[in-house]
């Protein structure tokens, strides 16, 4: 019995670890190259756009009245006739592919919402059920009657969000902003922007354009509607029917002056447009740069990665990557789990606007990746971070005061998912695997066990994110994070 006649606090259980798993490659690839137009062709273009994307959200309205239907009931013939029209036949095809896209993400979007305000709401719920100031089974009441009505005023909120989303989710019509929530709301605070209205009416009309054109295997060039000749990049795009008068080549096309290259993955792109297969174009327009842009996406061949269990048998070896607010952690580890050599940071620093954090994050996973192949990696571990639970729940387990609060800012920064996209898509043009564990005690099993070990050993200063790096490494090889005592050096970590 405890000291004082108590009971004897009970012992927190670990939770249960997923099994790691190898990343997928990615399933598509995408180019771009920037079209450099004179004035005339703008006004073409833009028209073009207008024009399609009018049609694009009128199907799409449609699209939503119809609701959540199976497959073979969305009408998508009968509104496919009804675009070509006013179109042809494979922009018609376009929109209503986008539109049934479209739709089917806001509903994704709406069943994650749904889950989310749920475990937000229960969170609070378990915690007003325990008065204030005391703990109940391991859940602790909160600590004032000022903040627990706060949070009965929360939970409310919570619960009539959730009850519009089941209303939503019941009709199967998801609020949907074509041109972006965002810019639509800067409509009403222009001066905070710092724009004024034809500033904004520029950026809101050029987002609802619609110049999307799907790939066609036997097509001409892999595509009929937006055509690029390999030869000398000229671009051709087929007008719609009742913009027929402003072509200036036979058969209602319209032929840009400029052309385009595709430097990055060209062979690629060359193969698939001289073999005629199909290459889906996207002409996009940035208005804060005045530029124009081609895209040019295409699916890939996917081929099966091999199994961690094959990647042991070969006794590779790891690059393990912590990932953090302002850098990232990497070790080599070998195929027993030991470290090898110095440990790594690597600089983020992800701060200013969006293409330059998107820049930066680009150039710490290149270092990444130039730091597998010097050291013979096979692949890179990475933890499979998502932090949905935490930022559903939020000041509920994430902590309190100016700690907690840092600490939450903390983790709204990282980028996890964008981090994970752009390492699988660059690990594999580099012939690097991507192995993901769950991130559970990595690091403070990591700090504990392997800090002070590889500070021992290092002429760097090594924190405890580089501990955290080694615990990775193991995890995704296959092996317990604790070092075995009483073994030699060589050894230790099998």
């Amino acid at each position: 019995m405890a000291r004082g006649g108590g009971k004897r606090p009970r012992k927190r259980e670990l939770r249960t670890l997923a099994a790691p798993f190898i990343v997928p490659a990615p399933a598509g690839a995408r180019i771009r190259d920037r079209l450099r137009l004179s004035t005339s062709e703008g006004e073409v273009l833009r028209v073009v756009g207008e024009h399609l994307g009018r049609h694009a959200r009128a199907d799409l309205a449609e699209r939503v009245r119809i609701g959540m239907v199976p497959t073979k009931q969305n009408r998508r013939a009968e509104r496919k006739r009804a675009l070509t029209r006013m179109s042809s036949s494979r922009w018609a095809g376009a929109i209503s592919r986008a539109s049934e896209d479209q739709y089917q993400l806001s509903l994704r979007c709406l069943f994650d919402e749904r889950a989310s305000l749920r475990r937000a709401a229960v969170k609070i719920c378990k915690r007003l059920a325990v008065p204030c100031g005391q703990r109940v089974d391991g859940v602790r009441g909160y600590p004032n009657q000022a903040e627990r009505a706060q949070k009965q005023c929360r939970l409310r909120v919570l619960t009539a969000r959730l009850a519009e989303v089941e209303r939503r989710i019941e009709a199967g019509h998801p609020a949907i902003v074509v041109g972006g929530r965002r810019l639509a709301k800067v409509r009403h605070n222009l001066a905070d922007a710092g724009l004024t209205e034809t500033v904004w009416r520029e950026r809101w009309d050029t987002a609802r354009m619609f110049l999307t054109a799907d790939g066609e295997s036997g097509a001409p060039y892999g595509n009929y509607t937006i055509s690029v000749d390999p030869a000398d990049g000229t671009v051709t795009i087929v007008l719609p029917e009742p913009l027929r008068h402003l072509a200036n080549t036979p058969r209602g096309r319209y032929r840009l002056a400029c052309t385009v290259t595709f430097n990055h993955r060209r062979e690629e792109w060359l193969d698939r447009v001289t073999a005629s297969r199909a290459v889906r174009y996207d002409i996009v327009c940035d208005p804060e740069r005045g530029r124009w842009y081609l895209d040019a996406s295409w699916s890939t061949p996917t081929s099966p990665p091999p199994t961690l269990s094959e990647l042991i048998a070969r006794g590779v070896r790891l690059l393990a990557v912590d990932l953090n607010a302002d850098h990232l952690a990497a070790c080599v580890v070998d195929v027993h789990g030991n470290p090898v050599g110095e440990p790594v940071t690597v600089p983020t620093g992800l701060t200013g606007s969006a293409s330059r954090r998107d820049g930066l994050l680009r150039a710490a996973i290149s270092a990444l990746v130039n730091l597998a192949r010097t050291n013979g990696c096979a692949g890179l571990a990475i933890e499979n971070l998502g932090f949905v639970d935490a930022r559903a729940t939020g000041r509920e387990t994430m902590g309190r005061g100016r700690r907690g609060k840092s600490f939450r800012r903390t983790v709204a920064g990282l980028p996890t998912a964008r981090f994970r996209e752009r390492l699988r898509g660059m690990a594999h043009h580099a012939g690097l695997v991507v192995v993901a564990v769950d991130p559970a005690y990595t690091s403070l099993w990591g700090g504990r066990h392997w800090q002070t070990p590889l500070q021992r050993q290092s002429k760097t200063i090594v924190t405890r994110h580089h501990g955290a790096a080694v615990a990775i490494g193991r995890r995704a090889l296959g092996h317990g994070i604790r070092r075995r005592p009483g073994v030699t050096r060589t050894t230790r970590g099998s």
